[in-house]
């Protein structure tokens, strides 16, 4: 008999709408069903049978998907680990959630769905990979791996804290943890939402040892563009650091033990964490799995019978192979979880849900991983059964994306959709045998922010509609666009095609109204620029000076500032060389790498008693960027000098004048910025000041004497600027 949950009296709204459900008589329906999701990682679609695998079987998933919907068109909205995670739970894109990269700590005390069930009075538990640093909220029970876990005997943390180290095998593990409580630990009268969440199959995949013989003596068919050239697309594709060809390493990736016998195809100095974890038992069933051919590529690669290519099509199949065996453990603990809610009885009742973070490349373009929009990565899965309201075998083509999740979760158990979630319900879509309404999403944004970080991948985003798709690169500043109906596998950017202008100007205002609608502002939104050597090397200088401590003056901005290294030396040593002044400057740097910077070091042990901001003309000179954002990146500067610096006063510079003439469309821009920035100031923590006047002649021209470039000042141009600023330096104290 199903009972009705206790309603919170804080959350009298939502239990309206739960207890309608509960009286409703006569409609199994209305009941709230119980949700099983079970979620895996990297697990790419094209290895999935129902997906049209032509690699391997998965009947167990394929069962999600013949009693109920499998949907074509689903996407992650940031491809990777934590940040897809984040996306899922608070229904919002990365950059409203704050879960931006891997690293990042998620803030718990945000909205998110769990919450929100625990209020509609679902019990709810998360059991398996965690991936955000923080601790898990709004969850009755939890038990989640450290970090990325491992998959050999498995630490797992507890809810007090501790760690609980399993012998066995991460995926049954979990599998095994989560029936558990499905079947002894959970309140039977109350509704459940229970997260089942894998390591596998993410890198090193490592598989079980009941399925080490799986493929053995086959080929698995190589991927069409397993030697991309990365020809006629942008030239950071040749910049990856995930290609098969130079970047596995010999014991994390191809399972070799000891040194690596050729560093040239086989990267050295990452050994195979996962055996090191082993019993003895285990390594002997490792190695009597791998040692045979292990032995066998090497008497080849000795013999001299293996060439370049040779050699890749091995890794391909000794990476590909691992990959599938971790997938069909992960197909084994659904099948053990399907059984298990037919032999009690639960199945009628319980919505099953099968994803993954986002898709994995299996070889394509010659790579592994994910991160970039290409298709591999840019796909999840998404198999969703619903007894008595989804019909078997329905197959849907809807543009569906993770930040749909928690809205859909919400509503099916009753529950308001918060207004900050950027998902929608997916549930009348489903009632409607996974047909779109007329006012469903005609595309999905994503957004990529994990700048020079581990395989290199550039920070990017852009926009899908079911036939094109278009990509946007800050650090080159260059679009790519691809028909998919003519070019599945996204090999030709048809970008500067003529044939295509028309297309590229409507995908361009597409990705400019979906940025808005997502309030996508890239002022506000930290980001380094560490992909470039020299910058790498000033930010680790700066932040080394910092962390010495004893500054009373800071000047925090671009190219400007730190031209008072250069052209502003002597200016420097006059009026500043004795004030324990530092140069926070670096050339180039807008609104958001300033605010990576002031997270990330650049502040060390300094104190000062007045910080000199200065910030924004490259975010007019680089994009044109609309004012109002801009006035955004600098106000969130100046909350950060806030929190972290509470004590400083702050001069706040309008930024510098610009361009040949008064009505130069930059110098514009900067001055629509001002009139927005003007507004922080306070008069007591925050002092603006507008100099540019100092900088003009009487025509509102810039002399060249003055600004060189017509942007960075002369030594004249910063004497200027040094002696308008000091009363202001005096005034507050220095």
């Amino acid at each position: 008999m199903f009972h009705c949950p206790l309603v919170r009296p804080a959350t009298l709204v939502v239990g309206v709408k739960v207890l309608l459900l509960c009286f409703v008589s006569g409609n199994s329906e209305a009941k709230q069903p119980n949700i099983l999701f079970v979620f895996s990682d990297d697990h790419a679609p094209q290895s999935i049978s129902a997906y049209g695998s032509r690699i391997n079987e998965t009947p167990n998933l394929d069962r999600i998907a013949k009693e109920g919907a499998i949907f074509r068109n689903s996407f992650c909205a940031n491809s990777i680990c934590g940040p897809s995670r984040a996306c899922i739970l608070t229904g919002k894109h990365s950059h409203k959630n704050g879960f931006l990269r891997n690293g990042n700590r998620f803030d718990g005390t945000q909205t998110t769905f769990p919450k929100l069930m625990q209020d509609a009075g679902y019990q709810t538990a998360v059991i398996g990979k965690w991936h955000l640093s923080s601790d898990p909220t709004g969850f009755d029970h939890w038990e989640v791996l450290p970090g990325q876990g491992s998959y050999y005997n498995p630490d797992l943390i507890q809810m007090d804290g501790k760690r609980k180290r399993y012998e066995g095998y991460c995926t049954d593990i979990i599998t095994n943890n989560a029936l558990r409580w499905l079947k002894e630990e959970r309140d039977p009268d109350k509704p459940f939402i229970l997260m089942c969440q894998h390591k596998a199959p993410h890198r090193n995949w490592s598989p079980p040892p009941r399925h080490f013989s799986l493929y053995k003596g086959v080929d698995v068919p190589e991927p069409e563009t397993l030697f991309d050239d990365y020809a006629g697309r942008s030239k950071l594709l040749q910049e990856n650091e995930m290609s098969l060809k130079d970047h596995f390493f010999w014991g994390h990736d191809m399972k070799f033990h000891g040194e690596s016998q050729y560093p040239e195809q086989f990267r050295p100095g990452l050994a195979n964490g996962e055996y090191r974890r082993m019993t003895v038992v285990q390594k002997a069933e490792w190695d009597a799995a791998y040692a045979p051919e292990n032995e066998a590529f090497l008497q080849r690669m000795k013999a001299g019978e293996l060439n370049e290519k040779d050699v890749i099509r091995w890794k391909y199949q000794r990476y590909v192979k691992d990959y599938l065996r971790c997938i069909q453990a992960v197909d084994d603990g659904v099948g053990a979880m399907l059984d298990y809610l037919d032999e009690s009885g639960l199945t009628k009742d319980t919505i099953v849900i099968y994803s993954s973070d986002q898709g994995f490349y299996l070889g394509e373009h010659g790579w592994y991983d994910k991160r970039w929009m290409f298709e591999e990565s840019l796909l999840m899965p998404f198999l969703i059964r619903w007894p008595g309201v989804i019909q078997a075998g329905v197959d849907s083509k809807a543009l569906i994306q993770n930040i749909d999740y928690g809205p859909t979760f919400l509503d099916v158990a009753g529950a308001d959709v918060p207004h900050e979630m950027q998902g929608r319900s997916m549930v009348p879509m489903l009632r409607d045998q996974g047909k779109p309404s007329a006012s469903w999403r005609d595309a999905i944004y994503y957004a990529y922010y994990e700048n020079a970080a581990v395989h290199n991948v550039p920070v990017h985003d852009g926009v899908r509609t079911e036939r094109y798709k278009l990509m946007f690169f800050p650090r080159t500043r260059e679009w790519n666009l691809f028909d998919l109906e003519k070019d599945p596998q996204e090999l030709t950017s048809i970008h500067d095609d003529p044939n295509y202008a028309a297309i590229l100007v409507g995908m361009q205002k597409r990705y400019r109204d979906l940025r808005q609608f997502y309030e996508v502002n890239s002022a506000v939104i930290p980001a380094t620029r560490g992909d470039e050597q020299w910058w790498r090397d000033r930010d680790k200088s700066i932040t080394s000076n910092a962390r010495k401590g004893n500054v009373d003056l800071a000047f925090i901005g671009d190219s400007i500032t730190q031209g008072w290294e250069g052209r502003g030396k002597d200016v420097w040593n006059a009026y500043y060389g004795n004030r324990k002044a530092i140069n926070l400057g670096i050339g180039g740097d807008r609104t958001e790498h300033v605010i990576w910077r002031l997270t990330h070091g650049n502040l060390g042990k300094i104190r000062p008693k007045v910080a000199v901001v200065m910030i924004g003309t490259n975010n007019t000179g680089h994009f044109d960027q609309d004012p109002v954002e801009v006035a955004a990146g600098v106000e969130r500067i100046l909350q950060i000098l806030n929190e972290r610096l509470p004590e400083t006063k702050i001069v706040l510079h309008g930024i510098f004048p610009r361009g040949p003439g008064s009505l130069d469309a930059k110098r514009l821009n900067n001055i629509a910025i001002n009139q927005q920035i003007r507004r922080l100031a306070d008069g007591d923590r925050v002092h603006y000041m507008e100099i540019g006047d100092q900088f003009l002649e009487p025509d509102g021209t810039i002399s060249r004497e003055i600004m060189p470039d017509l942007l960075h000042l002369s030594p004249q141009g910063y004497e200027r600027w040094a002696q308008t600023l000091e009363p202001k330096l005096k005034e507050l104290g220095l």
